[in-house]
């Protein structure tokens, strides 16, 4: 996206968050296969958005198949995380989708996530950081699996 285009997806999220906020309610951006993808536009989105108001769905899954480190990023974002999914990757397919340029669909479709404990993501440091930051919200443990695997 180019500038005006950011700060019009900025202004639209700080705008749902506080609507979201006066409900009752935490809006949690859920990263991947979305204009934010890398940790450089999650802090970007981060740092331009209400922090009473718009929060990170923090995603073991996304972070590794971007790229990044999914503990770095939480340990970053902690205080900003309203919403937890745990998913497992095998790491040899999202190597492979990097090599081939494949899409984030065309990456899940050819079996890049799978059930936890069956992949490459360690969730223990996970659950340490949230531990010792008293999160108190939503973890959802995300057994995704091709049925052909």
């Amino acid at each position: 996206m180019d500038d005006a285009e950011w700060d019009r997806f900025f202004a639209g999220l700080n705008r749902l968050g506080q609507i979201a906020k006066e409900r009752g309610f935490k809006l949690c951006f859920h990263h991947m296969g979305t204009v934010v993808q890398t940790s450089e536009e999650v802090d970007r989105m981060m740092s331009h958005t209400d922090p009473d108001s718009v929060f990170l769905c923090y995603d073991t899954g996304h972070f590794t198949f971007a790229g990044e480190d999914p503990l770095a990023m939480l340990k970053k974002y902690v205080d900003r995380v309203g919403h937890v999914h745990l998913k497992d990757m095998r790491l040899p397919v999202v190597a492979q989708a990097r090599e081939n340029s494949w899409s984030f669909l065309q990456s899940v479709c050819n079996g890049c996530f799978t059930v936890p404990g069956d992949g490459g993501v360690d969730f223990d440091p996970a659950f340490q950081v949230l531990d010792e930051a008293g999160y108190q919200d939503w973890i959802l443990v995300e057994a995704k699996q091709d049925s052909d695997r």
